[in-house]
Formats: C-alpha cells, structure tokens, sequence
C-alpha cells in the first residue's frame, strides 16, 4: 500500500515538474519576443507574489480525513503540490470564480455547512488543454491591468537600459525671422532706434554715430532682416577694415571700400581758407534777421545799406561811394538786377526805387505799399517784392502800371524770395514756416512746403540741375532741405544745428555754402549730394545777417551786426574748372571776369 502510493506521489510530482517546465516554455516564448514582454513577464511575477500574500493558509490542521490512506494521500499530494509550487515558483494560476466561492473566510463565523471539508481544486487531473486555455486568459487578464497598479514599482525598478532621448535639430528660424543665425540683433535694435533720428540729426553727425558704433562693435549697414547667411568675405579686406586702413591710407569707418582706380581717380581735398581775405568796416548795420540789405552784381559792384544810407563799392578797384539817397525810413532790401545796371532800393514806408548804377541817380520810383519790403528778386524786366503783410507783387518796370499781379501765399511777413535762372519758378519763404513755389504763369503756388519749423529766409536755386531747391530754417529750425520743384518732394536734408541765414550754390564745384546766426555764427560748406561737411569756421562775433556771392563764384561777402564786412575765398579755382550751369545760362556767364584780387 505504501509503494502504490508511493508511485502516485512519485508520478503526480512528475506530472507537476512536466507542467511547471511546459509553462516555463510558454514564458521563455513570451519573453524572447523582446522588451515588451519581458515587462509583461516581471507583471506576472509581481501580480503572482501577489496573489501568494492574499491566499488563504491551508495546513493539515484544517482538513479532515476519513480514513488514514485518505490522510497519506492528502499528506503526499500536499507535499507534492509545495514541491511543485517551489519548482514553478515563476508563475502560479490565479484563483478562478469557483475556488474563491469555496475558499472559507477567515473574517465570517464559521457554520455548520462550512464544517465540511474543503479541498482545494486540484489541477493536477486537468486537462493540458484546459490548462493551457486557462493560462492564456490570466495572461490577457494581465495584460488589460493599467499600468498604475501593484506591478508599477516594480516595472519601474527594472534594470533595462533606458531608451536614448531623441536628439532634436536646433531651429534655425521660424515663420517670422527665416535665418537668426545670421543676424545681428544688437546692431538691428541699433539701426531701428536711430532710423527716424537720421532725418534731423544732419551728415556730420551721422558719421559721428557711425564711429561710435564701430568702436563699440555695431554696424550700421547690415539689414534688419536676414534671410540667408552672408557669404565669406576676404579675411584680408576684413582685417584692413577692423584696422581702419585701406593700402595704407586711413578711411573713416563704415564708408564704402574704394578700389585703387578709383582712388588715382578721386581728388584730392581742396583746401578752403579759414581767414578772411578782406575787412571793410560796415557801422551802423542794422541786426534784424528780417531784412536783405546786402548784394553783389554781375558787374563787380557790391552794395549794402546801412541803417538810411546806401553805399556802394567797386571790388576791382576798390573805390566806395555813396549813393544820395535821401529818406527818413531805413533801407529794408537791396537787390541788384540780372544785367548789373540797375539797383533796387526797398524802404521801410513800402517805397521801392529803381537807381541807375552808372548814372548814379534814381529812374524810377513804385509806391502803393503800406508796410516794409524786405526782399526783392529780379526777372528781367521783371521785379517781384515780398513785403511784411505777406504778400508778393510783380512789377513791370517797363510800364507806368507797374503792378501786374499780386500773390498770396503767406500769411506772416515775407524773408526770402528768389526767381530760378531760367524765370519760370519762384521760390519764397517766410516767417510762417512756410515754403512757397510758384509758376511764372500762375498766382496760386504750385507747392506749398512747411517742413520747417522756424522762419524760412535762405533760399538758393541750384545751377547744374534746375529743378534743385535749397531752403533753411531759422533759429527754432536750423534745417537745410533740399526740394525737387517738379515733384514738390523733399530730396534730403542737412541739420546744421545753427539758424541758416542764407545759401549760395558754387558754380564751378558741386558743393553748398551756408551761412549761420545764433549759436555758432559760422560758414559751412557741404559736399553735394554727400551732404558731407567740408569745412566749417566761426567768421562773426555775433550773428551772419547776409551775404552775397561774387559773380565769378569764388568769394562770398558776409556782414553781421558785428559791423563788419567780410570776404571770404571758399570757391577758389585756377580759372580752368568749367561753370556748372545749364546750357542757356552758361552763354550769360562765359565772359565773367575772375575776381583774382579785392581792391
């Protein structure tokens, strides 16, 4: 009896080591599918501790036997299934509906109905199918577990290696700024806060900024936006430019590299004398900003009022007279005409005279004003005055109706007038800040301007491009704008950072002199269309009131209320530079006598 049931103890613990080790291969498939699975297996080895916590002890103590065989049995079959148990000790089968109906619980008082033995299922008669059915759907029970359960500490402990992060391509760009990387941010906030300062600050002082910022690493010309890189550049250009030197010669930083043609090409800088070359005394000059009381004729004849009294002065021999001009009014305007023989003489009464200047004595007398003229521009025959209250009369001088038209255009006194060498445009300023351009045929203005801030007194037509206006501003201005009078647009602009009492083209260089009052009281001279500053000195103690240009283009006159009258040589040239005018005023001006020397 005990050796048959030693053999069945002996064979179910076969059957137990047979089915442990098949359940082993079904595991050792699942895990050899990769990582995935072995995650999946490390599940069932924690949800397997699991269930060994929460299943109920069964001991011997708790079963009761019929009969000592029954007992034997149950003994080696319970040893047989620890065996077993120890063996598979990878996996165990989960507790179906049934055994846990039949499983006593400890917490529930016991009846009489749950006296009766109960043994646990025994899977040791199941069959292989079965089994293997069974096992399949607890592997799909834990498979549908969510992952935040009792197995997740464990999953976590895994020691797998952790999968690479994945190494993201640094953006370069985006949907707004294509290519940072080949911008300059610093130099771009740069070029953005100073973009509107530019069009007050003048030429000089740009250049100033463009200095600054090269020392402090920024540049001016490089674009806000970027779309591309920039290709390479010469290491040997860039290493010249950072050093400031092109082929040996210094160049200002940030200016555009010149080839060596254009280099031989290129002149060199003129050199302007900072020293007048003349002094003539001018007491009683009257300091009023307002007035035009000093002109040169094309015939060498310079005049200038004083107070009541007009002088005039002949530059080639250097012999001054006085005109007798007898008035109880101060002289307001002077203005020669274009033949240089005739003199007109605007009196503070609203007086204007015609003098002959070879005679010496008057011709012609036109009244009809109540207010001061204080500027005056000849047209031929034609004399336009602007006067006080803001308006502008053309007189015939031929006709004893002297008045032909009146234009309005100004509603503030009259400071500056200028007719273009052709005659077809006339340009006036006044103390409304107003810049007025007018067409010989019309008595309404073609463009109406007021940019300036300040009173508008110097104009200037320029000689080699006719539809070239210059205009400056006052003390509350201290602008020089430049106007296309076909467009009516403004061209460019120069902040002189000083009030602009007058302006004269050169006639033999492309270039713009500017005479200044309060603070500075000095004589510009700018590079045209640079707009570069090419020399600038004090020449009065007080302000620059007027001046005028010789007829040869080489020396300016300039008065203040210093009481001095100065000339100044800021054109000077050998004689073999061509005039810069237009065709039809070149045959007018090609037997001018050079002004070699002032008497």
């Amino acid at each position: 009896m005990s050796t048959s049931s030693a053999a069945a103890s002996g064979s179910r613990a076969a059957e137990s080591a047979r089915k442990s080790s098949v359940l082993s291969d079904i595991l050792n498939k699942k895990s050899s599918s990769g990582q995935s699975r072995a995650k999946e297996v490390m599940q069932q080895q924690s949800m397997h501790s699991y269930l060994e916590n929460k299943r109920p002890p069964t001991s011997s103590k708790s079963l009761t036997t019929k009969s000592s065989s029954d007992n034997s049995s149950s003994s080696s079959s319970s040893s047989s299934s620890s065996q077993s148990s120890a063996s598979s000790s990878s996996f165990s089968v989960r507790p179906t509906a049934s055994t846990r109906a039949s499983t006593p619980d400890p917490h529930k008082p016991t009846t009489s109905a749950s006296k009766q033995p109960v043994k646990p299922p025994s899977t040791t008669n199941a069959k292989p199918e079965m089994k293997q059915q069974q096992i399949h759907t607890q592997l799909k029970r834990v498979r549908s577990r969510s992952y935040l359960d009792a197995g997740l500490k464990d999953w976590l402990d895994n020691d797998s290696p952790a999968r690479p992060p994945l190494k993201r391509q640094a953006s370069v760009g985006d949907r707004f700024i294509p290519d940072r990387a080949s911008m300059d941010m610093k130099s771009s906030q740069f070029n953005l806060a100073n973009k509107m300062d530019n069009a007050r600050i003048g030429r000089e002082a740009q250049v100033y900024n463009e200095h600054v910022a090269a020392a402090i690493g920024l540049s001016t010309t490089s674009r806000i936006l970027s779309f591309q890189s920039a290709a390479p550049a010469d290491k040997k250009a860039n290493r010249n430019k950072q050093h400031g030197v092109m082929n040996g010669v210094p160049r200002a930083g940030l200016v555009r590299q010149r080839s060596i043609s254009e280099m031989m090409r290129a002149e060199p800088k003129r050199q302007i004398a900072t020293s007048p070359e003349k002094i003539l005394d001018a007491v009683g000059m009257v300091n009023d900003y307002y007035l035009n009381v000093l002109d040169w004729s094309k015939k060498n004849m310079v005049a200038i009022a004083l107070d009541k009294n007009v002088y005039l002065w002949n530059a080639d021999c250097g012999e001054a007279h006085q005109l007798p001009f007898e008035s109880e009014n101060k002289v307001t305007s002077l203005s020669w005409s274009q033949d240089g023989a005739h003199l007109a003489v605007g009196i503070e009464s609203g007086l204007v005279q015609i003098w002959d200047a070879n005679a010496i004595k008057p011709v012609r007398k036109m009244a009809g004003r109540t207010c001061y003229v204080g500027s005056q521009s000849w047209n031929l025959h034609m004399l336009s005055t602007g006067a006080q209250d803001g308006t502008i009369w053309h007189h015939d001088v031929r006709i004893s109706k002297h008045k032909t038209a009146e234009l309005h255009g100004h509603h503030e006194k009259v400071c500056g007038l200028k007719w273009r060498d052709d005659g077809q445009m006339l340009a006036s300023g006044g103390n409304d800040n107003t810049v007025n351009i007018w067409d010989v045929r019309s008595t309404t203005p073609r463009f109406t301007r007021r940019n300036h801030t300040g009173a508008v007194k110097a104009l200037a037509w320029c000689p080699w491009n006719t539809h070239l206006l210059a205009s400056g501003g006052g003390r509350e201005d201290k602008h020089i704008h430049f106007w296309n009078t076909t467009t009516g647009g403004r061209v460019n602009s120069i902040f002189a950072d000083a009030q602009v009492t007058s302006l004269h083209w050169s006639k033999h260089y492309k270039e713009l002199v500017s005479t200044h009052g309060y603070p500075k009281n000095q004589i510009a001279v700018w590079t045209y269309p640079d707009l570069d500053k090419h020399a600038d000195f004090n020449a009065h103690e007080e302000r620059i009131l007027h001046s005028a240009l010789s007829p040869d283009g080489q020396i300016i006159a300039t008065t203040s209320s210093d009481e001095n009258l100065k000339f100044w040589r800021v054109f000077e040239h050998d004689g073999s530079r061509p005039i810069l005018q237009s065709p039809a005023q070149h045959a007018k001006t090609a037997n001018l006598r050079r002004t070699t020397s002032l008497r």
